[in-house]
């Protein structure tokens, strides 16, 4: 593997109800995905950007896709945590912690999505 680029190229959440979290997303990142589907499963595409630095992906919906609280972990880049954080709740979510200053990284903060995946946000400052 080049050790020049980022290692993730895409990433999928899972999830069972595909209107409710695309809903939820659209809400807490005040963005829009776009619906598609592939081969019989129902995804929705966050943006993207070729020329841009980070990783694409999507919300999928299709037989071998479970969500889980326990599993892989995605961050967010976000330049304003608190902000997605309050509008968590009211998305139909639940935050597990605010935001929390990891040192020179920036900070975090975590959540649980409308469909009980643990993500989580990311600020450099």
């Amino acid at each position: 593997m080049a050790a020049d680029c980022n290692q993730v190229g895409w990433f999928e959440i899972p999830v069972t109800d595909m209107q409710r979290a695309k809903s939820f997303y659209e809400n807490i990142l005040q963005i829009t995905l776009q619906l598609r589907n592939v081969n019989a499963v129902e995804m929705a595409w966050f943006p993207m950007r070729a020329d841009a630095t980070g990783s694409a992906g999507s919300l999928v919906k299709g037989a071998g896709y479970v969500p889980s609280a326990n599993g892989v972990l995605i961050y967010f880049t976000t330049p304003d945590i608190d902000a997605v954080l309050d509008r968590v709740a009211a998305s139909g979510g639940k935050v597990i912690s605010r935001k929390t200053g990891i040192g020179e990284y920036g900070s975090v903060g975590f959540f649980c999505d409308s469909e009980g995946n643990r993500i989580a946000l990311h600020a450099r400052a």
